[in-house]
């Protein structure tokens, strides 16, 4: 549905997209990530058509957004970060304005009805959208991506601004219209891209930095050879145990959970498996396991690694 190819985007010698390509699938979300200034909102500008491309391409449903671009933005709903609303205007206006620019060819009463009831505006219709909440004011603007019903949507930042009720209900908005949406989302929410996208694309610095499902890249970002574990006992004691199992290269005490519990962080050897071995010790001595998994990285922790430059598609990086 959405296919970028190389696509760079110069201002004078300011490289501020810098040779960008990834793919989203049918029916896909895809979460959108990068810093401040890393070309994030650039790139989404230019797959709108908003501002042309210095170099590459970028298909919407198989048209090119520079050589068709009327084509192209037919296929495509775009909320962006501050939405394009009239505030002197109703809800009802407002939607109808946005139907007639469109040229919209869907039955006007029906088709806007189903949206105000799916973005779940019926009740403010009549209201000129000036007077407005900010959560009411986000889903106008969503309604108005809506209309036409494009096969792609684009969101930059949809949830900005709202309550943690306001962002619950435009969450599982946005996962109901990923059913029948292909969707990039641009969120700063890292756990909402978590709870939402399928698959996540990193951009710092102008550059690709990582594609791949969250869950993969905590894989292969996170080391396999180390283990937590939070057991009830004896520090010094459980330490030696510990650091006395075959394979097991050295035993760090992270922190006190509560009183007479501490968790620890395992160092192995690669490929090594101790879970067996260390519960068979820990029960000997009585001593409660109370949690044992792999250290994998939250979704904040992958971005913050791959911002940093630790892991660079042009240095072979594994989250690539």
């Amino acid at each position: 549905m959405i296919e970028v190819k190389n696509l760079s985007k110069s201002y004078g010698s300011k490289l501020a997209v810098d040779d960008v390509s990834f793919s989203v699938g049918d029916g896909e979300i895809l979460g959108f990530l990068g810093p401040n200034g890393a070309g994030k909102s650039t790139t989404m500008n230019m797959l709108t058509g908003y501002i042309s491309s210095s170099g590459g391409q970028a298909l919407i449903c198989g048209e090119d957004i520079l050589e068709n671009p009327i084509g192209a933005k037919k296929n495509i709903g775009y909320l962006p970060e501050m939405p394009p609303l009239y505030l002197d205007m109703t809800v009802r206006e407002y939607l109808n304005f946005v139907y007639s620019l469109k040229k919209c060819r869907m039955p006007k009463r029906s088709h806007l009805g189903e949206i105000c009831e799916l973005t779940k505006i019926e009740d403010v219709n009549d209201r000129v959208i000036g007077n407005l909440s900010k959560g009411y004011r986000q889903r106008v603007g969503l309604a108005q991506a809506l209309v036409g019903n494009p096969p792609v949507l684009i969101l930059d930042e949809p949830t900005v601004g709202l309550d943690p009720k306001q962002i619950i209900e435009i969450r599982t908005l946005i996962k109901k219209l990923g059913r029948n949406h292909t969707m990039i989302l641009s969120s700063h929410i890292l756990s909402e891209v978590q709870a939402v996208c399928d698959r996540v694309v990193v951009i710092d610095k102008g550059k690709l930095v990582a594609d791949d499902t969250a869950e993969n890249l905590s894989h292969k970002l996170s080391a396999d050879n180390k283990l937590i574990m939070q057991i009830e006992g004896a520090e010094n004691e459980v330490r030696t145990l510990l650091g006395g199992i075959p394979r097991v290269v050295s035993v760090r005490m992270l922190r006190e959970i509560e009183k007479g519990v501490f968790e620890y962080e395992l160092d192995t050897e690669e490929g090594a498996d101790i879970r067996r071995e260390a519960f068979k010790r820990l029960a000997a001595r009585n001593y409660p396991i109370l949690l044992m998994k792999n250290n994998e990285l939250s979704l904040e922790e992958i971005f913050l690694r791959l911002t940093a430059g630790e892991f660079r598609a042009e240095d072979g990086g594994a989250a690539v």
